[in-house]
């Protein structure tokens, strides 16, 4: 008996895809993806911790490669995995800036699936 692989699409909210491409290096970029790709099939990924500040399920990928970078997603619903917000790390505690700009776009989010399923 054949398995059939589910993958969940991938959607960047706002300007993540881009603060990936620009913000993290090569290595960064594929090992990001291949932790998402585990996300999107439903495997857990290899460093990861949950985010509850921002919302909930939300949670962040670790990325190690060449300094600390992060994603910050959420993979809940059913149809799609989305990217929060990307960015690399520069101190030991997460910014602030990042946290709350992390719960924003989470919270459009919630609006925008709100106002899609009662359409």
């Amino acid at each position: 008996m054949k398995h059939i692989l589910v993958m969940k699409p991938l959607r960047f909210l706002a300007t993540s895809l881009q603060d990936l491409k620009t913000e993290f290096p090569v290595q960064a970029r594929r090992k990001a993806g291949f932790q998402l790709k585990n996300v999107q099939t439903g495997k857990p990924p290899g460093d990861w911790k949950p985010m509850p500040t921002i919302g909930a399920s939300v949670m962040e990928l670790r990325i190690r490669v060449n300094g600390e970078y992060r994603v910050i997603y959420v993979a809940k619903f059913v149809e799609a995995v989305y990217v929060l917000h990307v960015f690399a790390k520069k101190t030991s505690k997460t910014p602030k800036t990042d946290l709350d700009l992390a719960r924003r776009r989470y919270q459009q989010l919630l609006i925008d699936r709100q106002k899609l399923w009662k359409s």
